[in-house]
């Protein structure tokens, strides 16, 4: 029996691998190569009043 020419099944498979790879490259760019938001310097100070404990009472 000679084939009928209905081959490219695996097209459908190689164009979303090929999207999924894309989307890929694009998050490692935007992982690796700084893509993010710009951070910016921050001084951060942080000051803690705490009150006195009480004295222990005298031991009897």
């Amino acid at each position: 029996m000679a084939e009928d020419g209905k081959g490219g099944g695996n097209s459908g498979l190689a164009f979303i691998v090929g999207g999924l790879l894309v989307v890929v490259i694009v998050i490692a760019w935007f992982l690796f190569a700084g893509g993010g938001m710009p951070g910016g310097e921050k001084d951060v100070d942080i000051d803690v009043s705490m009150p006195e404990a009480p004295a222990a009472p005298a031991g009897e």
